[in-house]
């Protein structure tokens, strides 16, 4: 079979090859692929920062942002053959970390998790591939198209969760959310904040193209200022950061109502700095009741979250979030940036 496969550490080392044929071990699913998706993740790894083959093998499989059809599952697994399912990206440590132990391998202690496609295991990027039970989530039968945005979603899945939880010290109700950057992320954070009610704005630079349509079909409200001045007039009660860039992270901590809750998504680069007024942060995070929060990742909680959010959105509006499919013979195309790229996604069937 085919497979999308680097060599971690060699930048531009991406190749389609042919990979054996998987088997399933007890309790696995062997599941036909459907589709991958591409992230920031996957070009760093591309480009050798990051990424780790399985032991004693020099190439990884790619592929974290799964969507599969299950071909065999074992008697009791819950699946049956035809399911649409998506695999869990982490794996908890082998000791495990007690946060490990209790479910919660998304907030590893130790960092010996692993990760399918990204640390040690070989990813969803494949023609077929095995899941352990345990590891996967069925998708709705109407998700067939866009399902792959599953993965994504159990990441604001998760920040939505931890600004309640942060939210929950004290009584919580918040009205706005502000939502940074309108990528995969900064769409599927401003579809589950809609989803809860709340009165949403989105803050990107860009002006055309298909993110400001995107986030007014929710009933959002899209902004391409400064924003210190979308902030000083949104005033919100939650701000998901999904850019990493450094200025907007520290502009969002301070442009919070009082009692603001900050979580951040957005993995910024290293080597760059910024001078920044440390001590007015302090004031104001200490004097307001502010909270800072990051998360990343998620455990199986989350990927059931995510996985009702999508079943309960508009199927239109998530097929528009995907703006580019590209097939798996052609697979390096799909990490060349092309205007008005959203989020693009590896077709692994004919």
């Amino acid at each position: 079979m085919r497979a999308v496969t680097i060599r971690p550490s060699s930048a531009r080392s991406l190749e389609v090859r042919d990979v054996p044929e998987p088997v399933p071990g007890r309790g696995e699913l062997l599941v036909e692929g459907l589709a991958v998706g591409v992230c920031g993740t996957d070009k760093e790894i591309l480009a050798g920062e990051y990424g780790w083959a399985p032991p004693g093998e020099e190439r990884l499989i790619l592929g974290h942002e799964s969507l599969g059809r299950v071909r065999e599952a074992p008697p009791g697994s819950g699946f049956e053959a035809g399911d649409l399912v998506v695999g869990v990206v982490r794996r908890p440590d082998p000791e495990p970390c007690g946060a490990c132990a209790h479910g919660e391998f998304d907030m590893c202690r130790n960092g010996r998790y692993t990760e399918r496609g990204i640390k040690e295991r070989h990813g969803y990027g494949s023609e077929c591939w095995t899941v352990e039970g345990d590891y996967a989530v069925r998708v709705d039968p109407g998700l067939e198209e866009v399902g792959v945005l599953l993965e994504p979603t159990t990441v604001v899945a998760k920040a939505w969760e931890q600004v309640e939880r942060v939210g929950g010290r004290a009584w919580f109700e918040p009205r706005r959310a502000l939502v940074t950057g309108a990528g995969p992320i900064g769409l599927l954070a401003a579809l589950l904040g809609v989803q809860r009610g709340l009165d949403v704005h989105v803050l990107d630079r860009v002006t055309d193209g298909p993110k400001p349509d995107l986030v007014a079909a929710l009933g959002a409200t899209y902004h391409s200022e400064d924003i210190d001045r979308v902030a000083s007039s949104v005033r919100p009660d939650v701000v998901i950061e999904a850019t990493g860039a450094g200025h907007l992270v520290f502009d969002a901590m301070a442009g919070t109502a009082t009692y603001g809750i900050v979580c951040l998504t957005g993995v910024s680069p290293k080597g760059r700095q910024l001078s920044v007024d440390a001590g007015t942060i302090n004031r104001e995070l200490v004097l307001e009741n502010d909270a800072v929060v990051g998360s990343v990742n998620a455990n199986l909680r989350h990927y059931r979250h995510a996985a009702d959010a999508l079943a309960k959105a508009d199927r239109g509006w998530l097929e528009r979030m995907i703006t580019r499919r590209v097939p798996l013979e052609r697979a390096e195309e799909a990490f060349a940036a092309q205007d008005d790229d959203i989020k693009v996604v590896i077709t692994l069937t004919g």
